[in-house]
């Protein structure tokens, strides 16, 4: 069996990076298993990593992580092993693991070394994300499984316990005390990572009332400042400590070992100490390596009661105390050093269950996990692909309803709520039009449930006298322009064109054929590309009901042509667009070429509309998804394509229709399959493997950025998803 582990490794000082360390030494005693590592590093790392470490991940580059899974995918692994922690991968809350984790096709498994009771949105999707795919996930408590159940509503069919495991120790109590000169003292212990969650102040705030007592007392402190602690804030938190050792007068008392420990120095020194304290300051920490090793030493413990100490000290196998509560431990303390009984009696409770959990045990427990992973039929294993179209959500306008009022729909979000302060645009209250009455023409909604004549009403009142529109409104209902952009104008012909083609009231479709018939003196003038791209779109709706309209006919060929010349104004063989750039919405230029030719049976405009679709869709669907132009950095003519910040959901909208309009064309169910892919990526077969769908607010999020999502969902990025979700509703049901 041949596995891989997603992880820090050493020489990385990190409690990740030493315990699949340890964790591969206990593995190794099976000979039938080949181990190796993917080491997470940061870029600038040049550190020499031994040998099982195969290839490197740099933190925050997601493309390392791409490239990480095609490895995995050419060598032969049966299994990979991710030890998720949300700080060591790059991206919001290290969301790149998802983009490796959703394309590596051998059996996943994920240890999950924290989890949250409150989760942020991105760190929930995360966590449910790779719970989804993952054969089996492992956790190092009881508490864990609870919070896996109770917070992200997990089965726990395929969760496995496995505790923390810890080393032999090799050496008697007393002996570890003469060998380091503590034998005339009582002996206290924290180590690991100096932060103030860390909470030692309170250990320090507890010595005053013990060394009255017991004036032998040392409390040792071992551990290198965290490195994150490090960065923001110096050494200022064991400074802060050494000022409040020399205020308590307790120098005999204190000592700091300022480094990281190598191994056979920390088990000697956990050997030689009587009381282990973990005395942190909240319950949130659902694994601690630093305690599991002190169980296992056999220390008596005592600790505050923060999630992983209430499940490894039960049972009289240490003691607990309240968060921050000086007078308890010192209390306890005493009590512990006066009465040597009650001090043994907790060691050994110690000592016989980390018997249970030592690294050679716990090397055992994995094998045979992935002895039995191995064993399963394939077919059983969960697909670590994107469901295609049977696993669509159930269509809802719930937060199309919740951006809209009695003026129009709101054109932004904070989040998923209404964000007044940026009012209302004429594009989005259009667009919403054409939603609804697809959606009406698709499930037979009842009117009464609709807005759709509310959007109308602000179309109308945005309308001005010559027929163009006006398009910002803030939300004390005042048009702040006195002419809107011509991209705006063709959005609200396209929709105003629908009207010709389904309209369940009479009334609408009188005013919106008034307002179309109105601003056709400006079809003609259109310079703008996707204006003119919007509107063909509206013409070609009008002309599928009035095919005897020769004037409106060469009206759409005069805009088709205008489109062809820009093509032919800009193509070059390696470069074939209608522009030196490409930027937002692209698929429209080719899908309405594409969709006037079923008007103007004209093979030129149909060539060119196939050419340039040719050319976007070799830009943008790569393996199987879309990896759409941002708007962080267009594409620009001679220039390398940017990478993958910015990504909108009008864009995946629109190559949705366009696939969909080939699929018409050809029938080829290549088309059909692009089409399906590209609706996936709202729903997570995109360059970052997480859905921007949010199946809490029936919202979209507004888009891809560096290192996650926009969890923004406003007017645009919602009606594109279902938008898109309705055209592939549509063909699936027709199919």
């Amino acid at each position: 069996m041949k596995i891989a582990y997603i992880t820090t490794y050493p020489p990385k000082q990190c409690g990740i990076a030493t315990y699949t360390h340890d964790l591969i030494l206990a593995i190794a005693a099976n000979p039938e298993i080949q181990q190796e590592v993917i080491a997470i590093i940061e870029e600038h790392d040049q550190s020499l990593y031994p040998a099982e470490v195969v290839y490197k991940i740099r933190r925050n580059e997601l493309e390392d992580y791409n490239k990480a899974a095609e490895w995995i995918n050419q060598n032969g692994y049966d299994f990979v092993v991710i030890e998720h922690e949300y700080g060591i991968f790059g991206g919001n809350s290290g969301m790149y693991i998802l983009s490796f984790a959703k394309s590596i096709h051998c059996a996943l498994v994920v240890s999950f070394h924290t989890i949250l009771e409150r989760p942020s949105n991105d760190e929930n999707t995360i966590l449910i994300e790779l719970s989804s795919i993952a054969q089996r996930i492992i956790v190092m408590s009881s508490h864990a499984e609870h919070l896996l159940q109770k917070v992200y509503q997990i089965n726990l069919d395929k969760v496995l316990c496995i505790p923390h495991g810890v080393p032999e120790y090799g050496i008697a109590h007393e002996e570890a005390k003469a060998s380091i000169n503590l034998t005339d003292r009582k002996v206290i212990l924290t180590f690991g990572f100096l932060g103030r969650n860390k909470g030692i102040e309170l250990v320090i705030k507890s010595l005053p009332a013990v060394v009255e007592q017991h004036p032998d007392v040392l409390y040792i402190i071992a551990g290198k400042t965290h490195p994150n602690v490090i960065a923001h804030s110096g050494e200022e938190y064991r400074e802060y400590l050494e000022e409040l050792v020399d205020a308590k007068e307790l120098r005999n008392n204190v000592k700091f070992i300022n480094n990281y420990m190598p191994i056979n120095e920390l088990t000697n020194l956990l050997s030689a100490c009587d009381v282990y304290i973990t005395p942190y300051a909240n319950e949130a920490q659902i694994t601690s390596g630093t305690l599991s090793y002190a169980i296992g030493a056999g220390a008596a413990v005592i600790s505050t009661p923060y999630w992983h100490a209430k499940d490894l000290l039960a049972e009289d196998r240490g003691i607990l105390i309240p968060f921050r509560d000086k007078k308890a431990l010192s209390n306890n303390l005493n009590k512990l050093f006066e009465n040597s009984a009650l001090l043994n009696f907790y060691r050994k409770n110690a000592k016989a269950y980390g018997d249970k959990i030592t690294w050679p045990k716990i090397g055992i427990a994995y094998f045979n996990l992935f002895k039995q992973l191995k064993n399963e039929n394939p077919d059983s294993m969960a697909d670590s692909g994107i469901k295609l179209i049977k696993n669509l959500p159930e269509f809802s306008l719930q937060h199309i309803n919740r951006l809209t009022n009695n003026v129009g729909i709101i054109q932004h979000a904070k989040y998923a709520t209404p964000n007044y302060f940026e009012g209302y645009c004429l594009d989005d209250n259009s667009r919403a039009v054409l939603l609804e009455l697809m959606a009406y023409q698709t499930f037979d909604l009842d009117i009464k449930d609709l807005h759709f004549s509310t959007y109308l009403a602000y179309i109308f009142y945005a309308q001005n006298e010559d027929g163009k529109f006006k398009n910002f409104m803030n939300f004390q209902n005042q048009f702040i322009d006195k002419l809107g952009s011509e991209d705006a104008f063709g959005r609200t012909i396209w929709s105003l064109g629908y009207f010709f083609q389904m309209s369940p009231v009479i009334s609408h479709y009188e005013l919106a054929r008034e307002m179309f018939f109105k601003a056709k003196p400006h079809f003609e003038s259109l310079i703008s590309n996707r204006a003119i791209a919007y509107t063909i779109m509206g013409i070609s709706y009008y002309l599928k009901n009035n095919q005897n309209d020769e004037q409106m006919t060469e009206i759409l060929r005069g805009l088709a042509l205008q489109l062809a010349h820009e093509f032919e104004a800009h193509q070059t063989e390696d470069w074939q667009w209608f522009e030196n750039i490409i930027t937002y919405d692209n698929a429209f230029l080719p899908l309405a070429l594409i969709h006037s030719s079923n008007y103007l049976n004209d093979p030129y405009l149909y060539k060119i509309g196939v050419k340039t679709f040719e050319f976007l869709d070799q830009l943008v669907y790569k393996n199987e998804f879309l990896s759409l132009i941002g708007n962080k950095g267009w594409y620009k003519k001679g220039m390398e394509k940017p990478n993958h910040v910015g990504q909108q959901p009008i864009d995946a909208s629109s190559m949705t229709l366009l696939y969909h309009e080939m699929y018409i064309q050809t029938r080829e169910d290549i088309y059909y399959t692009k089409m399906i892919h590209s609706f996936e990526w709202f729903l997570g077969r995109n360059d970052l493997k997480i859905s921007i769908y949010d199946p809490n607010s029936k919202g979209c999020c507004d888009g891809l950025e560096e290192f996650g999502i926009n969890r923004n969902q406003g007017a645009e990025s919602t009606i594109s998803f279902w938008i898109a979700y309705l055209t592939v509703y549509n063909a699936s049901t027709t199919k």
